[in-house]
């Protein structure tokens, strides 16, 4: 048995434990904090639990075997035993698959940031067709997608727009489409008929738990305003608006789309926890990207990973140097042909670097 899986399974047990008591019942944040992780973990802990009734059926089949007298019987343990054998060696392999994974397996839930960069008004519409892209592909899934703020430009499109998903394998699938996403087309104002290229950044924020990033409060700093409106429209009479500076990194969340401060506070603590693991599981991803001579899952917003072009109706990824002619069908959601050989690239490296490290030791 592998000890990352035995650790997730204990914690999906202890998890289980809370879900029944009464202070955890009794408190809904709580509440729902402990059914998420505990879902994202259920991926694991029910094949390691088969896993282990099937070493159990096993052992109890080989004592049988050694203890029966009569020839038939003995021989139906045996045919037993080669088949409980076989389902183990078809479980090993799911269970080397998710060690191979890593953590990203177990999360069900992901925040996700897209913001316009340069090119103007067309780097915000871009912005609006990633969200549009990605919504569909959550649609596809039958993840639960909550908008949690969001910064509208002029002309359509989005300066920025923050929103969570929520789902079994949702940040395992999504997980490499943070960095620099480009787009070459020609803007319908455009009257020479020029390509034009502007971009927009994605930031994949894992949900992380209280229990993964502890937060003191002396840690923070907490300023509330009155929100704001566009033009000054729909301005809350009411201090509702929160802004959260997280003094040991400087890292500031400012959420104002709620009427409730309690509710912005929420959702703003989210994205800061998001945003303290993601740069710690950076650090750690940007050692393994070193070690292996490539960049994914480093996680680098200011890298260029994917690049849209409509003339051509080509997307390419320039991290596995795979370029797609169907633009359109990705733009639509169909993001499968993009995500899955991302997935196994990460895999297969994955792997080579286990070998590496069981070779080295």
């Amino acid at each position: 048995m592998f000890p990352s899986l035995e650790t997730k399974l204990k914690r999906y047990l202890d998890l289980e434990l809370q879900l029944q008591d009464a202070a955890v019942l009794s408190d809904p944040a709580r509440m729902v904090e402990v059914q998420r992780e505990y879902g994202g973990l259920r991926r694991v802990a029910e094949p390691v639990q088969r896993f282990k009734r099937l070493e159990a059926d096993i052992a109890a089949a080989k004592q049988m075997i050694a203890e029966e007298q009569d020839a038939d019987s003995r021989a139906y343990a045996e045919s037993e035993l080669k088949e409980l054998e076989s389902q183990r060696a078809e479980l090993a392999v799911e269970l080397e698959d998710l060690v191979s994974a890593g953590d990203s397996i177990t999360r069900g839930g992901v925040i996700m940031e897209i913001r316009a960069g340069t090119g103007g008004d067309e780097a915000a519409l871009f912005a609006g067709d990633l969200f549009s892209m990605y919504s569909h592909y959550i649609e596809g899934r039958n993840w639960k997608i909550e908008l949690m703020e969001s910064s509208p430009a002029e002309r359509g499109g989005f300066k920025e727009i923050t929103f969570s998903v929520t789902g079994e394998g949702a940040f395992h699938e999504l997980q490499f489409e943070s960095g620099g996403h480009r787009v070459q087309r020609v803007p319908e104002t455009e009257a020479q008929g020029r390509i034009h290229t502007s971009a927009a950044t994605v930031a994949v924020l894992p949900e992380a738990t209280a229990v993964e990033i502890d937060i003191k409060d002396e840690d923070l700093q907490v300023d509330t305003m009155r929100a704001g409106g566009p033009g000054g429209q729909k301005v809350n009479k009411t201090e509702s608006a929160v802004r959260i500076t997280h003094i040991p990194t400087g890292i500031v969340v400012k959420m104002q789309d709620e009427k409730s401060q309690h509710k912005n506070r929420a959702k703003a603590m989210r994205i800061l926890r998001g945003r303290l693991l993601e740069a710690k599981q950076r650090e750690v991803a940007e050692q393994r990207a070193a070690q292996r001579r490539t960049l994914i899952g480093s996680g680098d917003r200011s890298e260029r990973i994917r690049t849209y072009n409509f003339p051509q109706s080509r997307v390419t990824d320039h991290r596995i140097g795979l370029t797609l002619y169907k633009l359109d069908q990705v733009m639509a959601g169909h993001l499968d042909e993009l995500i899955k050989p991302l997935l196994e690239f990460d895999r297969q490296e994955r792997l080579q670097g286990d070998a590496g490290a069981a070779v080295s030791k």
